[in-house]
């Protein structure tokens, strides 16, 4: 026996079959009216009032939050290396750690700021692994300045990763470990592909391949934002933060309510609190995008699918799993809205002998959540540990 469904259903949520067989749904002036046929006007206008109080109850609660978030005096606790290499704008930053341990090459997003890989002291994967007999190297993209401005996906693997990849072979004399994060990590796999006798291995967290698997919603919301992305790009003008953020927002409007709201009930000095506060400042400082590397990401990632379908290419060398020979390791967060699992889970699946791992965890989650440490940072440095005994 199962439960859930009722034996009928109320008078308003009638409806006709359509055309081609499938249910249609009234159309709001009937529906209105149906309310009122079963309800009466008195009902009615109790239903409506009590609406009416539990939105503007939601509502005081949500800015309730707002203000606590603003009110609060957190500020981030680290203090970011200074870099030991820098192009344009875009730096690199040394964790020392062991000074012979192997290297680590960390990549993150373009879109958002690399210290979601170094958020707190408790919540670090750079000083997790520095404190546990590895070095690794934080890539830190910056604002695009006026040379990064007219930057294509592309340039920013040849120009920039590529010259940082020499940097960390020469201050360190040892091939390092790739790891990338969301698409950071597609940069990573476009650079362990042209060097790859320059590499050790290459870890990916996160990482978008196949992007029609999954939710759609994402690919919708990017087809509806492409006429101003493309503005942008044909002026070479760098895509506002906001605008890049947008139809990441937009995969679920009611979250930023919800934990605001959440967040207006806490102890502000409560542990909760402040990696609340840690996250959404990080969250709230987003980095705008070039405006050709967001067309190619736009039209070659979200709508052409050029990975899965293999011509995404960089430099003229098309980027394929199949061609990457070095150990790999794949993380996948099943609770991803942003990098849905099924898109992540075909890279994993085209890559040779990858080690694949998937987690319980959300997209930002899996690096600065309670979990994160448990769940991706020590099962990361193992494998690291298991790579440099090989």
């Amino acid at each position: 026996m199962t439960a859930g469904l009722p034996s009928s259903k109320p008078p308003w949520a009638a409806s006709s079959p359509s055309q081609d067989g499938a249910t249609a749904i009234d159309p709001p002036e009937e529906l209105a009216d149906r309310l009122r046929q079963a309800m009466g006007e008195t009902r009615r206008s109790e239903l409506i009032a009590a609406l009416d109080r539990e939105a503007r109850r939601r509502m005081d609660r949500f800015l309730a939050g707002v203000e606590a978030y603003h009110a609060h005096p957190y500020r981030r606790p680290l203090e970011d290396p200074p870099p030991i290499w820098q192009s344009g704008t875009t730096g690199l930053r040394d964790y020392g750690g062991f000074l012979n341990a192997p290297p680590i090459l960390m990549i993150p997003s373009l879109i958002n700021r690399a210290q979601v890989l170094d958020l707190t002291p408790g919540r670090s994967l750079c000083r997790h692994l520095a404190d546990r007999g590895h070095r690794p190297f934080l890539v830190d993209w910056g604002l695009p300045g006026e040379e990064e401005r007219s930057f294509s996906i592309g340039d920013y693997v040849l120009r920039r990763l590529e010259p940082i990849l020499e940097a960390v072979i020469e201050r360190t004399g040892r091939r390092p470990v790739l790891l990338g994060y969301c698409m950071g990590g597609l940069l990573a796999m476009a650079l362990a592909q042209r060097q790859s006798d320059r590499i050790r291995g290459l870890a990916l967290l996160a990482t978008p391949w196949d992007f029609e698997a999954g939710d759609s919603g994402l690919i919708a919301l990017s087809r509806a934002l492409a006429p101003l992305v493309h503005r942008f790009a044909d002026r070479e003008e760098a895509v506002p933060a906001d605008l890049v953020q947008l139809p990441f927002s937009l995969l679920d409007p009611l979250a930023l309510a919800r934990k605001y709201e959440s967040f207006g009930h806490l102890d502000p000095q409560t542990p909760r609190a402040l990696d609340f506060m840690a996250v959404e400042d990080w969250l709230n400082d987003g980095v705008p995008l070039a405006g050709p590397a967001a067309r190619e990401a736009l039209d070659r990632w979200y709508m052409g699918n050029e990975t899965a379908r293999g011509t995404w290419d960089v430099g003229g060398q098309v980027i394929t799993p199949k061609a990457l020979t070095a150990p790999s390791l794949v993380i996948i967060p099943e609770r991803d809205r942003i990098v849905p699992p099924e898109s992540a889970l075909a890279l994993a699946q085209a890559l040779p002998g990858a080690h694949v791992r998937t987690v319980p965890l959300g997209h930002v989650g899996m690096v600065v959540g309670r979990q994160a440490v448990a769940r991706v940072h020590r099962p990361i440095r193992h494998w690291l540990d298991k790579l440099s005994q090989d």
